[in-house]
């Protein structure tokens, strides 16, 4: 599995949520894409009132603005630690 990261400089939410994912205990790293919507109008068209956005690749499935570390954990699929599924 591979995510896509849509941000924008200078957006707190962005930095909130990449901080969120980097924190996110997994079992294994998963590679990150970070993609600047401002580089094109068609990205800024489709994420402008949503980012962060993230968006797996291996389903096409998208997560927006906001989610906690179990939204985060459910989205790719993973057992949160110490719980009676891990």
């Amino acid at each position: 599995m591979e995510l896509v990261f849509f941000t924008t400089a200078q957006c707190h939410l962005c930095e909130v949520a990449e901080a969120l994912l980097i924190n996110t205990p997994l079992p294994e790293p998963v590679p990150v894409e970070a993609v600047d919507i401002a580089r094109s109008e068609s990205l800024v068209n489709t994420y402008g009132t949503r980012i962060p956005v993230l968006r797996r690749n291996d389903t096409g499935a998208e997560l927006d603005w906001p989610f906690d570390q179990n939204q985060l954990l459910a989205f790719l699929a993973v057992t949160p630690p110490g719980s009676p599924e891990s």
